[in-house]
């Protein structure tokens, strides 16, 4: 696999094949969830996610920057992963958590950061 367990213990493999840590599979054991690879967002895949949006010309020549663009492809990777069901019934979840990984205060994670500080604008009040 693509996770080194020397950098971040023990890997859990999920239904679709993708690799998280073990925080993810343990959600997904004590909740009986089924969660996929879209459901743990990295920063390697929004850059990706970014650069072949850019590649396709979808910005339109655009600077590509970490605001608007990289915040703004979070916001909705995190709409569309929290309209999945994750139990089997085929419903919408009423309730969608997010763990903000990382380190308070580290640079890396100021995207997601901002990201979910905007994402909470575009929820309704009761949200």
């Amino acid at each position: 696999g693509l996770m080194s367990p020397y950098e971040h213990g023990e890997v859990f493999v999920l239904d679709d094949g993708g690799e998280t840590d073990l925080d993810l599979g343990n959600y997904e054991r004590m909740m009986y969830l089924s969660l996929g690879r879209d459901n743990n967002i990295t920063t390697g895949k929004i850059y990706d996610h970014v650069i072949q949006k850019e590649r396709r010309g979808e910005y339109l020549g655009k600077t590509v920057q970490v605001v608007p663009h990289i915040t703004g492809a979070l916001i909705e990777w995190l709409d569309r992963v929290a309209q999945r069901s994750v139990d089997g019934s085929g419903l919408k979840p009423q309730v969608c958590m997010i763990e903000l990984g990382g380190t308070v205060g580290d640079i890396e994670s100021m995207p997601f950061i901002e990201a979910l500080r905007q994402f909470k604008f575009s929820l309704p009040d009761h949200s």
